[in-house]
């Protein structure tokens, strides 16, 4: 073979899609100056089992070679139309970043180890050689079965495979107290958590990106798609082939229109270049210092970080962040200057993001331990668990659950697929899909998920509760569907997030249950999150301001004293706790409030999914078949979050103005970091 014979690199990036804090580009260009290698070809496979690749077809094929990829148990997309497009701005900022270091990176349609299998033949009969081919690990059962599939058809061709830790969590597998063995991992987070507390201390440091790159092998070297897809060359085309599927909508009646004056409180790209930006913005603004303060809002961009889908995708790394937040706490750099906290060392808020990313490495270490039984109904712990099916509460407590519940509630084959059965159990999870319960918190929380991706961590317990124990839906369901939606979702912070919500992962007490009546009360205390996404409840005047006599003000315009008089009339807004029950749960109006907000006969207003007892006075006899939870309970809104704590400050604080305007762009400060539940969607 002669000198100038390239020698390539294969490097499938899979949920590393980033050039900086990543060990495999450092040393591509080490071997690349050694002379190991001449090239390089970094490539990125649509995985038609998680993504639909239908959009890539041809103009003149309407047939995919792959099923379509919907889940197993609901029907539901594997990836919808938010994280596709995510998921294209990150591809997109690696190819370009890749670009100006004379780089380039490859993207194809099929299966992983059919993909690599092509590009080996190719480069092998053209006389060429595959020095390697290099992934990084990643935890689930399907990404093990790739990983599998990849290396037998490396070593079928006597080519290297090389599988690479996955290094974009907090600690580093190395450095855990487990032996590298997963089953000695601790099955209580806190246990857990005091085991490693050293470590957590003291993470590893993370990589800047690499000064160069080995070349991108030449065109000929690298072989064309194989039909009958079509890969774009655009940023926007290659969005509009991920959510052409979607064009049509999600195949679900009564799906929610964005509410005018509404904004989405996740409206970022994509991508290692918006992650860091985010990142420096949350400590320019002091948002991680006021983190723990803030994190159970519900409006805003700010009210979280918003950095779980970038983590999600390895857009950023858990160490990253900590040293972002290293810097900041230590008054090394410019940025945060001006903010609270900075040069203070570690303080509450940034130390409860630390937290947050401990979580996410747990919950990617339980996975690892159990497995399978991630997807499994019985869950890590392998019992039936919550399945309450709607049960009335005897006691006022909330986690109270009968130990005989019912088993739980199934959809029929095909579940929610076009032309699927339906039972009641499919009509129940449609109305939670779309927000149309009857429960405004969860109902602002479906149509915030429908549209827009994200949902903050509060309502994303809210939810999994109400569906797995109030409605006894099996909890899967909910896994598939924030699945399909969510644009930061994560494998194990999803699945092992809905198991511990379920009762049957790794929550030390499996029968709590929220009640999403005080769970608004605390934290929507104004009604003002659930009236900025079910705009069919605007119209109900929950504020009371007393007026200002008009006779007060002069033809000049108000005076010092009328000024004084309106803050004094500010201050003195009082809540109309009756109405904001309405709120909370519509089919409470009276029938004449019904018909002035044209809501008379809308079913979700007079036949809600669950109906709660509650007062904020105390108790009441409940009714026959009702839940019910009045206002003294514990529980709920003081409650566990995913994790078992889930405290914040009560009564609102959702961010959002009561003078009527509904855009969520100021927020609340900080809020959840970057645990994806647990802490909420980051």
């Amino acid at each position: 073979m002669s000198a100038r014979t390239p020698r390539i690199l294969i490097y499938l990036l899979r949920k590393d899609l980033r050039l900086s804090d990543n060990n495999i580009w450092h040393e591509t260009a080490k071997l690349h100056a050694e002379g190991t290698l001449t090239h390089l070809l970094p490539l990125y496979v649509f995985n038609a089992v998680q993504v639909e690749t239908s959009g890539f077809l041809a103009p003149d094929t309407n047939e995919s070679p792959f099923p379509e990829a919907r889940s197993k148990v609901g029907g539901f997309w594997r990836c919808g139309p938010h994280r596709t497009k995510f998921l294209a701005e990150s591809l997109w900022d690696v190819k370009t970043g890749l670009e100006q270091k004379q780089s380039d990176l490859l993207l194809r349609v099929g299966h992983s180890a059919d993909v690599v299998s092509g590009i080996l033949d190719h480069v092998l009969e053209g006389a060429g050689e595959v020095v390697g081919v290099w992934m990084v690990e990643e935890e689930g059962t399907e990404e093990k079965e790739e990983e599998a599939a990849v290396r037998e058809v490396a070593e079928a061709k006597e080519v290297e495979f090389k599988l690479w830790k996955d290094e974009k969590y907090f600690i580093d597998d190395d450095d855990l107290p487990l032996n590298h063995d997963a089953s000695n991992l601790d099955n209580v987070y806190t246990n857990f958590r005091k085991d490693i507390e050293r470590a957590r201390k003291y993470p590893r440091q993370a990589l800047p990106a690499p000064d160069t790159l080995p070349p991108f092998p030449s065109e000929h070297s690298v072989p064309a798609q194989p039909g009958p897809f079509v890969i774009p060359t655009t940023l926007e085309s290659l969005i509009s082939a991920l959510n052409e599927p979607f064009s049509e909508g999600l195949g679900l009646a009564n799906q929610p229109q964005m509410p005018p004056e509404t904004t989405s409180a996740h409206p970022f790209s994509g991508g290692e270049t918006a992650g860091r930006e985010r990142l420096n913005h949350l400590i320019r603004s002091g948002a991680m210092t006021r983190y723990k303060e803030t994190r159970n809002g519900l409006l805003g961009t700010d009210y979280s970080t918003k950095l779980s889908a970038f983590l999600a995708l390895g857009c950023l790394t858990a160490r990253q962040v900590h040293a972002a937040l290293t810097v900041f706490e230590e008054g090394i750099d410019d940025i945060g200057a001006d903010a609270e906290g900075f040069g203070g060392g570690e303080n509450e808020g940034t130390a409860a993001v630390r937290v947050e990313l401990l979580w996410r490495d747990y919950m990617r270490l339980c996975v690892r331990k159990f497995g399978a039984r991630l997807f499994d109904l019985e869950g890590f712990q392998g019992k039936i668990g919550g399945g309450y099916g709607g049960a009335s509460a005897s006691t006022a407590e909330e986690g109270a659950a009968s130990s005989s519940a019912p088993k739980w509630k199934r959809i029929p084959p095909g579940g929610m697929a076009p032309g699927g059965a339906r039972n009641n159990a499919t009509r129940a999870l449609e109305a939670f899909c779309v927000g149309q319960t009857g429960q405004g918190l969860i109902d602002a929380a479906a149509r915030e998920l429908v549209l827009t991706g994200y949902v903050s961590n509060r309502a994303r317990q809210n939810a999994a509760s109400f569906l797995a124990k109030h409605l006894g839906l099996d909890w899967r369901l909910g896994a598939e569907w924030y699945e399909c939606m969510l644009v930061d979702y994560d494998l194990a912070s999803n699945w092992g997030n809905w198991q511990y919500v379920a009762g049957v992962g790794t929550d030390p007490r499996a029968g709590r249950v929220f009640n999403p009546v005080k769970q608004a009360l605390d934290y929507d205390g104004r009604g003002e999150y659930i009236r900025a996404w079910v705009p069919e409840l605007r119209g109900i005047q929950v504020v009371m301001t007393p007026a200002i006599p008009a006779a007060a003000v002069g033809a000049a315009g108000p005076s010092k004293e009328d000024e004084g008089a309106a803050a004094a009339a500010a201050a003195a807004t009082t809540v109309h706790q009756e109405r904001l029950m309405w709120v909370y749960q519509a089919w409470r109006m009276p029938e004449r409030e019904k018909r002035r907000l044209g809501l008379k006969g809308v079913d979700w207003v007079e036949k809600p999914l669950v109906k709660i007892q509650f007062s904020v006075e105390g108790p009441k006899k409940p009714s026959p078949k009702q839940h019910y939870l009045h206002r003294g309970g514990r529980g709920g809104g003081a409650g566990p979050g995913f994790r078992g704590r889930g405290r914040g400050s009560p009564g609102g604080g959702s961010g959002a103005s009561s003078s009527g305007s509904w855009r969520s762009a100021g927020g609340s400060g900080a809020g959840s970091s970057a645990g994806s539940w647990r802490r909420g969607g980051g």
